[in-house]
Order: C-alpha cells, then sequence, then structure tokens
C-alpha cells in the first residue's frame, strides 16, 4: 500500500498544488478541510478528506493519525489585526505539532513557511511564521523529522492575490516602489509544490530550504513590470513611489477596508514587506539540484499565467 500524506491548508493557492503534485508521486492524501474539497484542481483525485481546522484538537489527531509524512501548508497571509495572524499561524501550529507529538509515531513534517520568516521584525505576517518555525522544530525536536521551506512571492493560475498586478498593468497604469537596488525572488506555484513533493521522501534531515526560480538572486521591479507587459503584450506607464508615498496609500488601504469591512492584502506592514530591499536567496539556501530545480522561467510563467487568466475572463481579450 502506498505510503500517507496528511496535508493542511490544502485548499488554498498553493495547498492544491501540493495536493496534485504528491497524489502524482504515489502518496494516499488525506487533508485538513473547512469546505468541500470540490475545487476543479482536485478534478480526479482520490482524497480522504477530515473535517476541520487548526483550531479542533480531534480533527488534527485524526489528520496526523498513521501519516508518513505531514504537510503542514495552512496559514493567513492576510488579516485583521496580529492577534488573528497569532491564532492561526502560531497557535494553530502549535496545535498540530502537538497532535504529531502524541501519535506515537516519528513522522516526516514539512513546514510550509515564507521568505518573509527571514524579517520578522518587518510585519504580523513574518513574525508569526518565523514563530511557527520555532515552535514546530522545538516542539517535535527527537520524535520527528522536520523540513522547513520558505518559498518567495507565488504566482501561477488561480492566484487572485498577483493578478491585481497584471490587472494594472492590463490597464496601462502600474504604480510601483521606487527602488533603486530592490531584488524580488518569484516561484511558480507548480514549482514550488513540486519541490515540496520531493522533499516529502528526500533530503536533509532537520533542514530548512528557500524556494525561488531559476533567477535566485531575484528581479528588480523594472524585470518583473517588463516580463508582465510582455506576456499581456501592452505596455504601461509605470510611476515609481516613493517609500513614504506608499506607507500613505497602504494607511488608506486599511482605512477603506475597515469602512467596507474587509481584510486588504495592502496595509502599512505589507507595505513594510514590499518596500524592504532584498528578497533574492542564494543558492546554499536552496534545496540540492540532485534533489529539485525549478523548470518554469518567469517570461513562460508570466505568460502562461496571463493566457490562463484570460481563458478564464479574469483578464479581458487582447
Amino acid at each position: 500500500m502506498s505510503k500517507m500524506a496528511a496535508i493542511t491548508g490544502a485548499t488554498g493557492f498553493l495547498g492544491r498544488y501540493i495536493v496534485g503534485a504528491v497524489a502524482a508521486r504515489g502518496w494516499r492524501v488525506r487533508v485538513l478541510a473547512r469546505q468541500p474539497i470540490d475545487h476543479p484542481q482536485f478534478a480526479g483525485l482520490q482524497l480522504d478528506a477530515v473535517p476541520g481546522d487548526l483550531s479542533n484538537v480531534k480533527a488534527l489527531r485524526a489528520l496526523v493519525d498513521g501519516a508518513d509524512v505531514i504537510i503542514h501548508a495552512a496559514g493567513l497571509i492576510k488579516a485583521p489585526s496580529s492577534a488573528a495572524f497569532e491564532a492561526v499561524n502560531v497557535v494553530g501550529t502549535g496545535n498540530l505539532a502537538h497532535a504529531i507529538e502524541t501519535s506515537g509515531t516519528s513522522p516526516r513534517v514539512v513546514l510550509v513557511s515564507s521568505m518573509a520568516a527571514r524579517e520578522p521584525e518587518l510585519s504580523s505576517y513574518a513574525r508569526t511564521k518565523r514563530a511557527a518555525e520555532q515552535l514546530l522544530t522545538t516542539t517535535l525536536n527527537g520524535c520527528a523529522t522536520v523540513i522547513i521551506v520558505r518559498p518567495s512571492a507565488i504566482y501561477g493560475p488561480w492566484d487572485r492575490e498577483t493578478l491585481a498586478i497584471f490587472r494594472a498593468i492590463a490597464g496601462r497604469i502600474f504604480l510601483r516602489p521606487r527602488s533603486a537596488h530592490g531584488r524580488i525572488a518569484v516561484i511558480h506555484a507548480a514549482d514550488a509544490a513540486a519541490a515540496i513533493a520531493v522533499l516529502c521522501e528526500q533530503g536533509s534531515h532537520q533542514a530548512l530550504f528557500e524556494l525561488t526560480d531559476e533567477r535566485i538572486e531575484g528581479y528588480s521591479w523594472n524585470e518583473i513590470v517588463r516580463a508582465a507587459e510582455t506576456a499581456l503584450e501592452t505596455r504601461a506607464l509605470v510611476i515609481p513611489l516613493p517609500g513614504p508615498v506608499v506607507k500613505a496609500a497602504a494607511a488608506v488601504s486599511l482605512v477603506v477596508g475597515k469602512l467596507l469591512r474587509h481584510t486588504p492584502m495592502f496595509t502599512p506592514e505589507k507595505a513594510r514587506e514590499i518596500l524592504h530591499a532584498d528578497w533574492g536567496s542564494s543558492l546554499k539556501s536552496q534545496p540540492p539540484r540532485t534533489l529539485w530545480r525549478p523548470e518554469i522561467g518567469l517570461a513562460q510563467g508570466f505568460r502562461d499565467t496571463v493566457n490562463w487568466y484570460r481563458d478564464r475572463h479574469w483578464l479581458s481579450a487582447r
């Protein structure tokens, strides 16, 4: 019988790619899900669903029971408060760690963190992702193998967050931070999921890896905009904004979000992350190339993503 992979965050953007990548390697897949698992990306897959979330101790015990590998991909990327980030990203991770610790097994655990965890002082998101790493490794020290992956900025079909960038450029006006030396590493969701699937089976014990595409050192904002323009077959008026203006715009976004009673992605804390100069990586921080290497470059990735958006009318036709 094939081995069992238990996955949290399976219904999220990256999580759905992880489910597909793990299943493609022959694993049986069990997922923790707050909602029905009827997404098109799950079509044709045989999944065992455990109803619940990271606050449900009984569900977490059922999730990890007999699992050979546990992929913890659940977490908030936006939240209305620091306490909300803490409740899911840290307390939820602690609940999962306790369920693993008391399961009586010694599974392999792959934690999907974020490159933001390198700079925990920038935001509640970054701080809680770093705290989750520390909590999981400390709690499971000696009873499980823990592999931490820190993906860079993730994009690809089905992603609604980076869709805003493509829509702005398609509208021919794009506001970007003014940064002379800023670098931003990126990775296609399919490549990130492939790396995680490989690390479920192979690699070092107790390791931490960053995940990027082939341009490990990252891209400038100009390069990212140019790649998006090429994929969209258009040109936009690009307006560089000084840091104080970016922060002011983020403050306005937060106020508008509160008035409309929704949680915006663009907040003052997110502005600090965006304005941070170095989100690049290095070869020594990546998984060994003998195990995995990215296959989708920025030009191809953006082109395929734009075509997908257009096919589904998330972006207007040319």
